[in-house]
Order: C-alpha cells, then sequence, then structure tokens
C-alpha cells in the first residue's frame, strides 16, 4: 500500500516577512499509477509553508495597487467607504422631520440674527399656511379601497369615540398639567396647550397602517378632529388654559385667526387637487419630496421662536429643560393609559366579542390616533396668542420634544405588536 508523505519544507527566515505561514498543497509526484487506478479516492497531500502576506499596521491613502494574494482583505473597507453615504442618506430620509425639527432649535440658539430677521417676514405665518396646503394636498381619502372605507363606517362608534376623546376627553388634562410647578412657567403653559391640539396629521395614519390597524378609521379621525378642532380650540385654550392661569383669551378672535391660518389653506389644497388631475398626480407622485417640503416648514417655527426668545432660553437650566422633556413624554403616555383602558370597557359595554371595539385593527387605530397632538396646530395657536400665555419660543420648545417622543414611543409599540404577532403565527404553524 501506498504511504502517504508529508514534508515540510522549512526556509530560512526572510527579512520583511511574518514568522507566520500557510499551508498550500501541492500536485503529489508520488505514484501516478496508484492515482489513475483509484481516482475516488483522497490524492496523497504534499504541503508546503508558504508565507502569508502581513496586515500593515498603518493604513494610508495610497494608489498602489495590492501585492499578493490577500485582494479579498480590501473588500470589507472598501464595502463600509462605498456604502455609508448611502446609509447616511438613507437615515437622513427616514428621521427627516426629528432632524429637520432639531435643526431648527440649533440653528436658533447658534445664530438668533437670521431667525428674528425671518420673523419681520412673518415667515412662521407663511410656512403654517403652505404646511396646511400640502395637507390639503396629500391627504389620501383618494386612495382608499370601498373595503376600507366599508370598515371604517362599520366602526363608527370607535370613531365617535375618538373624535369626543381627542378634542373633550384629553384635553381636560391640561388642567392637571397647570398644577405643576416649573419655571420658566411656559413650559408647563406650553405642554397644557399641546394636550388641547387635535391629532397628528400623518403619523397617526401611518403608524395605524404599519400596525395592520384599520387605516380607513384613523383617517376618517384625523381629518374630521382637526377640521373640528379649528372650531373647538378657541373655547378650550379660553376655558382650560386661560381660565387656569388668570388670562383672558379672546376665544372668537381666535377663530377667526385659526380658520384663516389653518382651514383656508386646507380647502385650498383639497380644492386644488380635485380640480386639477395634474396637480394630484404629481401630489401622489411626490409624497415623500411633499412631506419634506412640509417638514421644513415646520422646522422654520421652533428656528424662528427659539431665535427670538434665545436671550430667556439661555436662561434655563439644562435640568429643567429636561424635566419638561420627560413631562411631554409622561403626558403622552398617560393620554395611550387613558384610552387603552377605557376600549375594553367600551366594548364590554356594545356587544363584547361583537363590538367594534373588540377588533384589534379597531382599537389599534383608536389607540395610536387619539393618543397623539399635533405640533403645527399648536404653534399657530401660539403664534396667534400673540404673547397672550407667555414668550412664544419658551411655549413651543417643550411641545416640540412632546412631538418627537410620541413618535417614538409609538413607533416602539407598534414594533412590539408587530413582534407579538409574528411569534402568534409561527406558535400557530408549529
Amino acid at each position: 500500500m501506498a504511504r502517504a508523505f508529508i514534508s515540510l519544507t522549512l526556509h530560512p527566515p526572510i527579512i520583511g516577512t511574518p514568522s507566520f505561514r500557510r499551508l498550500h498543497q501541492l500536485p503529489s509526484p508520488l505514484n501516478p499509477q496508484l492515482s489513475a487506478v483509484n481516482s475516488n479516492a483522497a490524492p496523497p497531500l504534499l504541503w508546503k509553508l508558504r508565507p502569508v502576506p502581513t496586515i500593515r499596521r498603518g493604513i494610508r491613502a495610497s494608489a498602489e495597487p495590492h501585492q499578493g494574494n490577500g485582494d479579498g482583505e480590501n473588500r470589507l473597507p472598501q464595502a463600509l467607504s462605498s456604502n455609508w453615504p448611502k446609509s447616511l442618506a438613507k437615515f437622513a430620509a427616514d428621521n427627516f422631520l426629528p432632524l429637520a425639527l432639531v435643526s431648527g432649535v440649533v440653528l436658533g440658539l447658534a445664530n438668533p440674527s437670521l431667525g428674528c430677521l425671518a420673523d419681520t417676514y412673518y415667515l412662521s405665518k407663511f410656512s403654517t399656511f403652505g404646511i396646511f396646503i400640502i395637507s390639503g394636498l396629500v391627504f389620501h381619502g383618494l386612495t382608499l379601497r370601498s373595503d376600507e372605507i366599508g370598515a371604517a363606517a362599520e366602526a363608527w362608534p370607535v370613531g365617535l369615540f375618538g373624535l369626543a376623546s381627542i378634542l373633550l376627553f384629553t384635553p381636560l388634562f391640561s388642567k392637571v398639567i397647570l398644577l405643576l410647578k416649573l419655571q420658566p412657567q411656559e413650559f408647563v403653559t406650553g405642554l397644557a396647550i399641546f394636550s388641547c391640539m387635535p391629532t397628528t396629521l400623518s403619523s397617526g395614519v401611518a403608524l395605524t397602517r404599519l400596525a395592520g390597524g384599520n387605516s380607513a378609521l384613523a383617517l376618517a379621525m384625523t381629518v374630521i378632529s382637526n377640521l373640528l378642532g379649528i372650531l373647538i380650540i378657541p373655547f378650550s385654550i379660553s376655558k382650560l388654559i386661560g381660565a387656569g392661569v388668570g388670562v383672558s383669551v379672546p376665544a372668537e378672535r381666535l377663530l377667526r385667526s385659526l380658520v384663516l391660518t389653518l382651514l383656508v389653506p386646507l380647502i385650498l389644497g383639497k380644492v386644488a387637487r380635485e380640480l386639477s388631475r395634474g396637480v394630484a398626480n404629481f401630489a401622489d407622485g411626490n409624497r415623500k419630496l411633499l412631506a419634506m417640503i412640509s417638514a421644513i416648514f415646520l422646522s422654520f417655527v421652533p428656528w424662528i421662536q427659539v431665535s427670538r426668545s434665545r436671550s430667556l432660553l439661555l436662561l434655563v437650566k439644562p435640568s429643567v429643560f429636561l424635566v419638561a422633556v420627560v413631562m411631554g413624554a409622561l403626558l403622552h403616555a398617560v393620554l395611550l393609559a387613558f384610552n387603552a383602558l377605557l376600549i375594553p370597557s367600551l366594548s364590554a359595554l356594545s356587544g363584547g366579542s361583537k363590538s367594534p371595539f373588540a377588533k384589534k385593527e379597531n382599537a389599534s387605530a383608536l389607540l395610536l390616533v387619539a393618543s397623539q397632538k399635533t405640533l403645527p396646530v399648536m404653534v399657530a395657536v401660539v403664534e396667534q396668542l400673540g404673547g397672550a400665555l407667555g414668550e412664544s419660543g419658551l411655549l413651543v420648545l417643550p411641545c416640540v420634544a412632546a412631538h418627537l417622543n410620541q413618535i417614538i414611543i409609538d413607533s416602539f409599540l407598534v414594533s412590539i405588536w408587530k413582534r407579538r404577532e409574528t411569534e402568534f403565527e409561527n406558535a400557530k404553524v408549529a
């Protein structure tokens, strides 16, 4: 029987090469006849130690080609260097609104002169007008399927309670918020005003759709609450906020201002969409672009308000602002708990398992939409008050943080729902 020999050929170390070696299989010169007979057997092994190219400790920017057999060693750095701009761009696109709002605050603190100049030209009012024109253009009521519209109609009791929760019940928490003491007091007053607002214009519907909820119901509650909110908010602010801080708020004048600032552009955007097929096609084909433009318009508000109030904001201790941020997050948690606790009770009172409140897709839409509050309407209200309830920048700043917090919290909530649903489906299959 032929024996397989393994010979190790040792070479003296060469200057500049490492002491590590790697094994290379060489063709065997032993007994070719045996190899031809037993072609299925593994060939005898002859190994030789070859030097392995080293990885230089220093990384130099050089155009010299890499020598040796280590071509794959450069693939990972090249892939990372070519992919990070795309990853950064994707992150910026996915988080455009938070980045725009934070950038507005930072710019206002860093260089208030530009924000004050923009304020002299009423840029914040024009930006609010633009936000609601875009909202009228991109409200996707025309994209709802007939079965989605039917599902929303069947869930009308859920929608009715959602509107009551958004516009009547949750604003009552403003009385509790005003009992808190914090300096500056505008932080507390701003969060109290925020609790009186209607639901968000887009994030509630988007998160409901992502969670597999009744998106048509979410859209209906969003549109109706924002339209009715323009009529109800002035009186809520006057009775709940103005009376709480001892300030008279002219509800009728505020109502007229909100109609001109919010309702008119919303109607103009919707009419433009209905009358022009080209406008509708452009809005449908450029939703992401329009959403970015709307986010830029919204970022003008904290930029201008922070620029105007910079001298006062610099006097605020960071710990105080952190407390206000936590208060905004707790406000959203309380609203979520309030609606979540009422859903099972309403389900039991309206037919048990056959109740529209018992359907998971209706409950998720109600919980998400009825627990969120919108920042653009709050900003418009503060603009129209003209400092009656305090410095505008101090009122708006904690609400910017609260707006971002509620989106982050609800995104985590939706991800938990999706993970549990996936685990349940996997358990059923198993």
